[in-house]
């Protein structure tokens, strides 16, 4: 089970399942030993390196590598390639990483909001010191979205900061910023952005100790019980009066996020500008573009906002 929490206690006895095997993901070197299994029975290309595929898939089960590997095979095979390829694996990355192709937009005024809504994301991570760097954004629709800023972190890593959670808070508000700025007004197209931030800050404030007013502490359980019988039996442990301060601080993270987000944007507003053209006209801009544009010609997070 991944929720042994959820056990009956009785289950958990000695003599009964009173062992738990925590299995973790794959570090950069396991991933790259299960790509070489997943791939031994598949012809590859000289231009692929399992090495940088490992370092790409950050975060990826074994499952996860195992699909990769199988529809990288699958593209190959569509494509009428006798070997797999690295920009076959790379097209296979981007299917599982951003969603399947949907048909492009064909309402110009969707096409511009959806255009700075990516772009506010990717310039935002992009000048924000700490933040993931930045994949690729796109303006064709993937999945449910309309649109996809992607970002990969460089690095295995299980502990995140203070601040890197406050620049990935001000990163999920880059696209409601910029729609503010330029079009002014908001759309519906931050609800996964606005869910998510919501949920990020409210984990640094009641589990993570991460706020000046309400201190060092951490507040029961995990919120994100998927059983409702479950959470319904939990009482909460703290009173009503801290329960306020708690939502009061969760608003105060999201506020200054978005402040940082909106700073960012209207300093460098003729990079967003340009990056939100340059998707118009080609849909996708890759990292190494979206530096160029943002004035960093090296690696991102350069800039303090």
């Amino acid at each position: 089970t991944n929720r042994p929490d959820v056990l009956d206690p009785a289950l958990l006895r000695p003599g009964r399942f009173d062992r738990q095997v925590t299995v973790q993901l794959p570090d950069r070197v396991g991933r790259e030993s299960i790509l070489r299994i997943h791939t031994r029975d598949k012809p590859l290309a000289d231009d692929v390196d399992l090495n940088e595929l490992a370092k790409a898939t950050i975060g990826f089960s074994g499952a996860d590598i195992a699909n990769l590997a199988n529809e990288a095979a699958l593209t190959a095979a569509r494509k009428s390639h006798r070997r797999v390829t690295a920009r076959d694996f790379a097209d296979a990355f981007d299917r599982i990483v951003l969603g399947t192709e949907s048909p492009p937009l064909s309402n110009e005024q969707e096409r511009r909001v959806v255009a700075y809504h990516e772009a506010g994301h990717a310039l935002v991570a992009a000048l924000t010191p700490g933040a993931d760097p930045v994949h690729k954004v796109t303006i064709v629709p993937r999945g449910r979205a309309l649109g996809v800023t992607a970002q990969l972190p460089e690095d295995d890593r299980r502990n995140y900061p203070r601040d890197y959670l406050l620049g990935r808070m001000a990163v999920l508000l880059g696209g409601r910023s910029a729609e503010e700025i330029v079009l002014g007004e908001i759309t519906t197209g931050a609800e996964s952005d606005l869910r998510q931030v919501t949920q990020l800050a409210r984990r640094m404030v009641i589990h993570w100790g991460m706020s000046d007013a309400i201190g060092p502490v951490n507040f029961g359980e995990d919120d994100q019980q998927p059983f409702l019988g479950y959470s319904l039996s939990q009482p909460r442990d703290y009173s009503e009066e801290t329960a306020a301060k708690v939502d009061a601080e969760v608003k105060r993270l999201v506020e200054e996020a978005h402040e940082q987000a909106r700073q960012v944007l209207k300093t460098h507003r003729q990079q967003l500008d340009t990056l939100a053209e340059e998707l118009l006209e080609n849909e996708m801009v890759d990292r190494a573009r979206v530096l160029e544009i943002a004035g960093l010609s090296g690696e991102p997070q350069l800039e303090q906002a």
